[in-house]
């Protein structure tokens, strides 16, 4: 009987440390629910989703890295003070330029036709390239492939866009 109060302690003790972390491992998708730029769900996309906060306090954020590259473009005279990624794995959020990113690969982005994906640890970085294809790179890299998409991106949102709009006048 005593052993099976303490497994029932330790199984409560789990499961209310593991909801709190969880909680706050996600409390920014709670204070800025979609993105500015493209109205997505931070939440349903945590694990590109990106938070940057700027040097006047502002903070700002977004569903994924191209949305990002679109305020940091607007916004060339605020300075990043952090800027922070969803690890694709746990969804929690990382320093986006410590991370291990992929770009390319099997699996499509977000906002991009070329995706690009986030790591915490070098080893999930490769193991996701072993699994879906890509190449391992640097933040910089990232943001460089960011915004050579970006026309060809932009073109395909439009294009989806304008596909949705003409199904629901039908």
């Amino acid at each position: 009987m005593y052993k099976m109060r303490l497994v029932l302690v330790a199984l409560a003790f789990v499961l209310v440390t593991g909801t709190f972390f969880l909680t706050q491992a996600q409390e920014d998708t709670q204070k800025i629910a979609s993105c500015k730029y493209c109205g997505m769900d931070r939440v349903k996309f945590a694990h590109s989703r990106m938070l940057v906060t700027y040097d006047d306090g502002s903070e700002l954020g977004t569903c994924s890295i191209h949305c990002l590259a679109v305020d940091l473009a607007l916004n060339i005279d605020k300075t990043p003070k952090t800027i922070e990624v969803g690890d694709y794995n746990t969804k929690n959020l990382i320093d986006a330029e410590k991370a291990f990113w992929v770009i390319g690969g099997n699996k499509p982005g977000v906002m991009t036709k070329r995706a690009k994906w986030a790591f915490e640890t070098k080893s999930d970085a490769e193991a996701f390239v072993k699994a879906e294809g890509g190449n391992v790179a640097t933040f910089d890299d990232a943001m460089k492939a960011t915004y050579e998409d970006m026309n060809e991106d932009t073109r395909m949102i439009r294009e989806r866009r304008k596909m949705k709009r003409m199904q629901k006048a039908n």
